[in-house]
């Protein structure tokens, strides 16, 4: 397919600046955007511009590249500390994907693996290492995207929720990979894509990327679930995942856990979906993974021509919940697919 070959993230022809697909505009207008700047790149991550952990992780390789173009003419220790500051500034924009910290993490070791050395060189390795993290998540996704596909059937009604596919990481997508992959092999999937309030990433993006490729996608509201879930319609939910904790415990975009509840119920498999880096194995479980909270206007305004609650009343706005391990079937990695104990499997899979 086609527009899979356009990544939503990569360097402009000059190679100082991020382009990114303004997910925000999405599906009424594609409009790309050129950053160079540390207050460009924060605001683009935190106002969801560039969204998906995967995605977010490749947009930091390439921001922390770009960035030390303006800094390259410091002295060593002098390019350091601004770098660093650079990169602590980019993980506080969103805390709950762990692929944010693991691809600034992989540029910072790059600076102190050559401490002492020329700034105009260690820029350079930057770049290299920016280019190495897109590549692998290309790999990535094609990996889970197979193991994904080896559990589904011809014919399948797959529930979807947010938004895992090419815009949310490179290429095929993770929670979205296998239906994609598939859809290119001839499989016949009927996909029901959740909306996903509060900020609508099922019925904008996932019905925007389904729809593209030929896929018979139908857009449900969040709370047509269960209904879709006991008339027969679903046969798996497939997820991706903003990180893992060393136990199996998933954060994903808000009201995924309720949907896992939904599929234990029913007796449907709840399949999570995300690359080995979607792991964070110094999180021992759910409970230590920090939830964003997020702008409440995204509940009260934001999709109205004006305010839909009455004044006065108060908001809670998580960005993300937790799905408790016990309520996944399966974790498809690039590594393999993961099955319970994943505490087990897990350890196996990244050893």
């Amino acid at each position: 397919m086609e527009y899979l070959k356009n990544d939503p993230v990569k360097l402009n022809a000059a190679g100082d600046r991020v382009i990114i697909i303004d997910q925000r505009r999405l599906p009424q207008e594609t409009v790309f955007l050129e950053l160079g700047s540390i207050d460009e790149m924060y605001d683009a991550i935190k106002t969801l511009a560039v969204r998906g952990a995967p995605c977010i992780g490749v947009f930091a390789g390439y921001c922390m590249a770009v960035l030390s173009l303006a800094e390259k003419d410091r002295d060593s220790d002098g390019f350091a500390g601004v770098m660093k500051e650079h990169a602590k500034r980019l993980c506080m924009s969103r805390p709950t994907a762990v692929n944010l910290n693991w691809a600034l993490s992989r540029q910072i070791g790059i600076m102190d693996k050559m401490k002492g050395t020329d700034p105009k060189v260690i820029s350079q390795k930057l770049f290299e290492e920016a280019k190495e993290i897109h590549e692998e998540d290309i790999r990535m996704c094609l990996a889970i995207s197979e193991n994904g596909l080896s559990l589904l059937h011809d014919g399948d009604g797959i529930l979807t929720h947010c938004n895992a596919g090419a815009l949310a990481t490179t290429r095929y997508g993770t929670g979205l990979g296998p239906i994609l992959l598939g859809r290119e092999r001839g499989y016949d999937f009927h996909v029901y894509s959740d909306e996903t309030r509060p900020l609508l990433q099922g019925a904008r993006l996932t019905a925007y990327e389904l729809a593209r490729a030929g896929v018979d996608v139908t857009v449900i509201c969040d709370n047509m679930a269960n209904l879709c879930m006991n008339e027969g319609r679903i046969n798996a939910v497939l997820v991706g995942c903003d990180r893992v904790a060393a136990n199996g415990d998933a954060a994903n975009k808000i009201g995924t856990s309720a949907l896992a509840v939904l599929a234990k119920h029913h007796g449907i498999p709840f399949y999570v979906l995300g690359p080995y880096s979607t792991i964070d194995m110094d999180c021992g479980s759910g409970a230590d993974i920090k939830i964003e909270q997020r702008d409440p206007r995204e509940i009260s305004s934001m999709w109205y021509e004006s305010p839909l609650t009455v004044e006065g009343a108060k908001y809670y706005n998580p960005a993300f919940d937790v799905t408790d391990n016990s309520l996944i079937t399966a974790i498809i990695t690039d590594r393999g697919i993961l099955y319970p104990p994943f505490s087990e499997s897990i350890r196996k899979a990244l050893s």
